[in-house]
């Protein structure tokens, strides 16, 4: 028996001993031993000498003969790597092999998800060993000793990107090597190497997967096989060469595969051949007998038209024909049909004399018969429009995916019928079928070339229709510059006819791929043939050196010749001329004939200098209550992003909605981006232009944080565009089917509404067929300054609630209207000290926000309280004075008349008694001082003035009675 990997042991057939070196000293050298079998045996060895360096090393296809310490060729059947090992063998995992499965997101709430990650590990399974597919992450670990730097190298194939996948070694201190290049690229077609170096010493090799099933999908496994590492220092056995394999000569350093009906078994010189009646595939190590054949075992395919423009269906058997004919119960493979007259050409293409189909010269188009010019004011729509299925174009191919060891076989896995091309029948039922077509660039209107934010630059649509009976896929798949094909859309099932459209984003070359499985479980023979997917039409748009089924109106210059319209113009059908479009309208620009080619922008929006676009300049005006509110959101960030709250998948693991949101101004352009950085870290400069990253108004990825899958750095995937454009801006709930229901959040502020942003994708799934959209609602909260606060629906935490539409609540203070007069009103103070002041304050609540400022506080003159109040007083008693003095006048007044009332009644009286009258009265006047006479004893000091005054040249005073009359002396008067 011999230790193969150190090399340290041998032991000779019929020997009482084997061979050990002792340990390396300082100086790098050792000593040869013999070890007896039995202990204590200690006669008959041989004496050690001394062995070889340390160093010393034998070169691939040899191994180290520790008899006489040369390095000698491995015999026929087995092989070695010199200074290396190598593992193709997975029935089980090697030994040195561990497999080990943990969840590192740190929760107890989570414990039960933690022992469910005990079974998530790497799986082998025969030539190859796969990783886990859920959100546990599995490892595959294995340590080794090199004497002198070596490499590991090995085979894999890593179809998905929902599966982070990393290979990174450690050292003696536990420290990564070559960081940068422990992520892996994803595969595209089969298996691929990579190849790591190694130092000298202990070196630990990782192979780790985390997956992420945050959209309920299952991703496909990690593949990895033929593991090689280089650098021990010796081998002292050649490895047998496993079954299925085998090394024909001498110093083989690695076995050849048995080709298909043949085996071998292990370490096997040749293959030997299957009997007539049973067949193997490529490496195998048995033969399996032959079924009968069935109507499953062929395919239907048409002749390529032949010099008389005619074609024949015919039946071929499916490659590799593993049935037999011979069998009582096989069918025969069915006589060739008539011949019949051969489809047209496709648009664009022309029939030869020899009855094959030419793409038609420059400046012509046809619709597959014959090419005819275009007419003057006219050109070419180029593209490429497939709808005949005679022969498979030029620029596609197709291939077959082993669904067992994911080898490329050189068998078509479509086939042309006429009026579609449908999937052929593969060596198993979980094959994938391939077919590829690539498009080498693509040429858009010039007005789409200066539009930098106008994304689409050309577009593809096929109709297909898949029939099936078991758990069939068919996958659409796109690539960028040859790198890997991404998945763009899965149809599970069986589904009708339908049409499917893709936009085009970058002018690079690019392939398309539609890739079929009829079921993903392997089982012996064909059962699920008719399980099929019919390709009807394939149209791709501005295809570069394409074809053309139609001409269109162009512009034409002066002499008569096409030309391209400014941007932001169309063209007249009738004339040829080019008109610009009508401010606040964009542009169609694929279709630009006529004034209707200008489509309005939507509320609150206008359109870029070149009418490609319609955007909101971060300005909206609203009239509300007889008044007009004025917004600036342009102190709002140009891009942002926040996080919604943490998911946690079915195993545990903790991830978030991250969402980037650029909402307005910057002229239109799209300012929010998220990328994919699970297989892009090693993107070089020149290709970070097609990395896989998405930009648009607002984009949504998937976010695991650095401290729970324990990388340096965040992890981000599945990058998504929810806004492309802006539908328009308004406070209605409902725009362009498009709905903002107010219950999503907390109610708004009263007497003033949100201000909604309405955005669409141009990204059309099974379950949006009208791409999905996105309403921002922007509330005014004088609180939340700066970026504010942004929010996603409570019980929708994902942010949407159907899968199509995304709601978005924007809280800032920047959301508020700018402020107004209306907005503020004037307090006026008390007169202090001669000085009255007017200060100006803000309505509570204050919602609003910039605008016009607060007037500055106003000071005015005015007269205090004291000098006011000496005024009145002196006025009050003025007017009192006043008012008693005409009160006495009127009083003495009133007295007057009354004693002349009373004068005229005595008169009365003395007429009725007959009294003799008065011969004169000379004193007419003199009723003055009669009165004087009867109220001399009730005068008051202004009547005793008055009477004094009246005195004073008063005509004397007579006295009359009868006819006589009588002077009395003044003395006398007071009688």
């Amino acid at each position: 028996w011999r230790r193969t990997l150190s090399g340290s042991i041998v032991a000779e057939a019929g020997s009482e001993y084997h061979y050990e070196y002792t340990a390396c000293d300082s100086l790098g050298s050792r000593w040869r031993v013999a070890v007896p079998h039995t202990p204590g045996l200690c006669t008959g060895l041989p004496d050690p000498i001394k062995g070889t360096e340390c160093s010393f090393s034998c070169k691939a296809g040899q191994f180290l003969d520790m008899k006489d310490q040369s390095c000698k060729p491995c015999a026929e059947g087995r092989y070695s790597l010199g200074t290396g090992i190598r593992f193709d063998e997975w029935d089980e995992l090697p030994h040195g092999f561990a497999s080990i499965a943990t969840n590192l997101e740190i929760d107890n709430s989570f414990s039960e998800s933690l022992e469910n990650c005990t079974t998530s590990t790497w799986v082998p399974l025969g030539d190859y060993v796969a990783s886990n597919t859920d959100e546990c992450t599995a490892t595959l670990m294995y340590a080794v000793n090199l004497k002198q730097s070596g490499t590991v190298s090995f085979e894999y194939i890593y179809p998905d990107s929902s599966i982070i996948f990393e290979f990174f070694v450690q050292n003696d201190q536990c420290q990564p090597t070559v960081e940068e290049s422990r992520w892996m690229r994803t595969t595209e077609k089969g298996w691929e190497l990579h190849s790591v170096e190694l130092s000298r010493g202990n070196n630990v090799l990782y192979w780790r997967t985390t997956a992420f099933s945050v959209w309920s999908k299952v991703p496909k496994p990690v593949l990895v096989r033929n593991i090689g590492i280089t650098g021990v220092a010796y081998t002292s056995e050649c490895f047998p060469c496993k079954a299925g394999t085998y090394a024909a000569t001498s110093g083989s350093s690695f076995c050849k595969l048995c080709p298909a009906n043949s085996y071998s078994s292990k370490g096997a010189t040749s293959c030997q051949q299957c009997a007539p009646d049973a067949y193997s595939d490529q490496g195998s190590s048995s033969c399996k007998p032959r079924p009968p054949c069935t109507d499953k075992d062929y395919f239907s395919t048409h002749t390529a038209c032949d010099a008389s423009g005619e074609t024949q269906l015919m039946f071929k058997w499916a490659e590799p024909k593993t049935c037999s004919e011979d069998l009582p119960t096989a069918v025969q493979l069915p006589p060739s049909g008539v011949k019949t007259k051969c489809p047209p050409c496709n648009p664009g293409f022309f029939k030869t004399n020899s009855s094959a189909c030419e793409p038609c010269p420059s400046g012509s188009y046809s619709n597959g018969s014959g090419c005819i010019s275009c007419a003057a004011g006219t050109e070419p729509v180029l593209g490429f429009e497939y709808k005949w299925w005679n022969t498979l174009p030029a620029n596609m191919e197709t291939t077959v995916l082993s669904g067992i060891n994911f080898e490329y076989k050189g068998i078509a896995g479509w086939e042309v019928a006429g009026d579609y091309i449908y999937t052929a029948a593969g060596a198993s039922d979980n094959d994938f079928m391939i077919l590829t077509m690539v498009v080498p660039g693509f040429r858009p209107p010039q007005s789409v070339m200066e539009d930098v934010e106008n994304k689409e630059v050309a577009r593809i649509t096929f109709v297909f229709e898949t029939a099936c009976s078991v758990n069939c896929e068919l996958y659409f798949m796109v690539g960028v510059n040859s790198r890997p094909n991404t998945p763009v859309e899965t149809w599970k099932g069986s589904k009708g006819k339908q049409s499917y459209t893709y936009i085009i984003e970058k002018n690079a070359t690019m392939s398309f791929t539609w890739a079929f499985q009829r079921t993903a479980y392997h089982e012996a023979g064909r059962k699920y043939t008719n399980d099929i997917v019919k390709l009807y039409s394939i149209n791709v748009t501005n295809v570069m050196d394409g074809v053309a089924s139609y001409c269109r109106l162009c512009a034409l210059e002066s002499s008569g010749s096409c030309t391209s319209c400014p941007s932001g113009n169309y063209i007249d059908r009738a004339s040829g001329a080019c008109h610009p479009c009508t401010p606040s309208t964009y542009l169609k620009a694929h279709q630009p004939y006529g004034s209707q080619a200008c489509i309005p922008c939507g509320p609150g929006t206008k359109s870029n200098k070149i009418h490609s676009l319609c955007y909101n300049d971060c300005r909206f005006s609203l009239d509300k209550d007889g008044r007009t509110l004025e917004y600036d959101f342009s102190a709002l960030p140009n891009s942002t992003s926040f996080a919604g709250g943490p998911s946690f998948t079915s195993k545990g693991l903790k991830y978030f909605h991250h969402f980037s949101i650029s909402l307005c101004g910057n002229h239109g352009r799209k300012m929010a981006t998220c990328t994919d950085n699970v297989t892009d870290m090693r993107v070089s400069d020149g290709e970070a232009e097609f990395s896989k990253s998405v930009t648009s108004y607002v984009c949504q990825s998937i976010i695991v944080p650095s401290d729970v899958m324990g990388y340096k750095t965040i992890v981000s995937s599945q990058p998504v565009s929810l806004a492309d454009r802006v539908v328009g801006v308004t406070t209605d709930t409902a725009l362009d089917n498009i709905t903002s229901l107010p219950e999503h959040f907390s109610p708004e502020n009263v007497g003033l509404t949100d201000v909604i942003f309405f955005y669409r994708s141009n990204d059309v799934t099974q379950s949006c067929s009208s791409g999905r959209a996105t309403a921002i609602r922007l509330r005014c909260d004088p609180l939340k300054t700066g970026s504010g606060a942004l929010s996603v629906p409570s019980k929708c935490p994902d942010g949407t609630c159907d899968g199509c539409t995304f709601h978005f609540l924007w809280e800032t203070s920047a959301a508020c209207p700018l402020c107004s007069a209306y907005d503020y009103h004037a307090i006026v103070s008390a007169c202090l000290g001669g000085i009255q002041r007017t200060t100006y304050v803000w309505r509570e609540p204050k919602l609003c926000t910039g605008g016009v400022p607060l007037p500055e506080q106003k000071v005015s003159i005015c007269k205090t309280m004291d000098f006011w109040l000496k005024v009145g007083i002196s006025a009050g008693t003025c007017a009192a004075v006043l008012l008693t003095v005409m009160t006495c006048y009127f009083w003495k007044k009133n007295q007057k008349l009354e004693y002349k009332y009373s004068k005229l009644v005595m008169n009365s009286t003395a007429k009725d008694s007959e009294l003799p009258a008065a011969d004169s009265c000379a004193i007419m006047e003199g009723e003055d001082v009669e009165d004087d006479l009867i109220f001399t004893s009730k005068k008051s000091l202004f009547g005793k003035i008055k009477s004094f005054t009246s005195k004073v040249g008063a005509h004397p005073l007579c006295c009359c009675w009868g006819s006589s009359c009588h002077q009395l002396p003044r003395s006398q008067t007071s009688l």
